[in-house]
């Protein structure tokens, strides 16, 4: 489900609405879940959720051909269309309409061009308008990766070459690269059953492998691969090129246990040590190294999308309480130290700012938006908004807040009707872009 906000001549319009994914479909018509979720894959159980399906999707009780994705992790703009995004799938198109509804139009494909799954966080070049994105699989290539032209051409894809089949979940842009996470988070259905884990299984013993490849390569010829301690990442900030070396700006977590985000959420966080990092690989020695950036546990970073794969300053984070319980808001500055030693996120050094969201009160992803845009005004100069629900007294809201100050007082709240419940990423469209949609 999306919930949206539609902000226009002082007045708000809030909808909730599922996007009409082949899958909900299905089950509409059955009247209940029929098809396998991730947490099901997990010991004898999962194997026994995998040939289920396989007999359904035999017995054309079940049809695959359409995808079996939920379209529910992120959305994104590209060449006058609004994509909701889950990464075992393709996209969703959506139209925003007058009145702030919402309109599933359909699946998009790139007229049969695309044959694999398509991340929940492809990359748009804010300069030349084009978008870069990638899947993953099971099975050989684990890795594709494709370019999208801006004006929605999708070019040829690239498999990248890895040892095993892996969950990655985000990448990342410069000018000129495009940078791959081969992480150690294997798909290992045999270590499901065997050993009661979730099918995705963490492997401590292993490296942190990133490549960076030419973005407008045909081929995983030019992949360069760099080495650093063993971490997984589910979000990137941003990256660009400073001479000889690719920058990643990044959350990092260690021994990561897919079990915490499976299942009931916990009231705190244990073993999660998200931490903001910057990384560096020197195209011409080879060597990578990284910099921890901050206290855990911080995710979902934002920048300001005008400086997607170029150099910027400030990151927006999420400082989170359990996996789903976001406690309040941060803002990094990349040019101040950070300061060593704190066990906890607090103002100073690299933190410039904090937004608290009080006790009983828990939020979601803050999206920048820009006063104005492009690159001419400053980078801070905009607004993070997010929703927000007080448990104290069961109502959500929307929070405006101003990015440059962080100021405690918000810019604005509007109160909702009904709960809007914890979830994933948000997105922020233009009045230009829902114009050019419309068309």
């Amino acid at each position: 489900m999306i919930h949206g906000m539609r902000i226009k001549d002082g007045k708000a319009t809030y909808v909730s609405r599922y996007v009409r994914t082949s899958r909900l479909k299905q089950e509409e018509f059955f009247g209940g879940a029929k098809f396998m979720k991730v947490g099901d894959l997990k010991g004898l159980f999962g194997l026994l959720m995998v040939n289920i399906q396989k007999l359904r999707e035999k017995a054309k009780v079940l049809d695959l051909s359409y995808g079996n994705g939920t379209a529910n992790t992120a959305l994104i703009y590209h060449h006058g269309k609004l994509l909701a995004l889950q990464e075992a799938d393709k996209p969703y198109v959506l139209k925003v309409l007058e009145d702030g509804d919402l309109q599933t139009l359909g699946m998009l494909d790139y007229d049969k061009r695309l044959a694999h799954s398509f991340t929940a966080h492809p990359k748009v070049d804010p300069v030349t308008g084009e978008m870069f994105t990638f899947g993953y699989s099971h099975m050989p290539p684990y890795i594709t990766y494709r370019v999208i032209s801006k004006d929605g051409f999708m070019h040829e894809p690239v498999p990248i070459t890895i040892s095993e089949p892996i969950l990655m979940h985000d990448f990342a842009i410069t000018e000129n690269y495009a940078i791959f996470l081969d992480l150690p988070l294997y798909f290992r259905p045999k270590e499901m059953v065997k050993e009661k884990k979730l099918i995705f299984s963490f492997d401590a013993s292993k490296k942190a492998r990133f490549g960076v490849l030419p973005r407008y390569a045909k081929d995983d010829l030019l992949i360069r691969w760099f080495e650093l301690p063993n971490c997984f990442i589910f979000h990137n900030a941003n990256a660009w090129e400073e001479e000889d070396e690719i920058v990643l700006i990044t959350c990092r977590l260690e021994n990561p246990d897919l079990d915490m985000v499976n299942g009931e959420v916990k009231e705190k966080l244990e073993n999660f040590s998200n931490e903001l990092y910057e990384m560096r690989f020197n195209t011409k020695s080879g060597l990578a190294s990284q910099k921890k950036l901050s206290a855990s546990a911080v995710d979902f970073p934002r920048v300001n999308e005008y400086y997607t794969g170029r150099k910027q300053r400030y990151v927006y984070g999420t400082i989170l309480d359990s996996i789903a319980k976001v406690t309040g808001i941060v803002k990094f500055d990349l040019h101040a130290e950070s300061e060593a030693g704190k066990a906890k996120i607090e103002v100073g050094g690299n933190v410039q700012g904090l937004f608290d969201l009080g006790p009983g009160r828990f939020g979601s992803e803050a999206i920048f938006v820009p006063r104005e845009s492009g690159t001419t005004s400053e980078e801070d100069d905009g607004y993070l908004i997010f929703f927000v629900h007080d448990e104290n007294t069961g109502k959500s809201s929307v929070n405006v807040i101003d990015a440059k100050t962080m100021s405690a007082d918000p810019v604005a709240v509007v109160e909702l009707p009904h709960r809007v419940p914890y979830g994933f990423h948000a997105f922020f469209v233009t009045e230009e872009q829902l114009q050019e949609q419309a068309k």
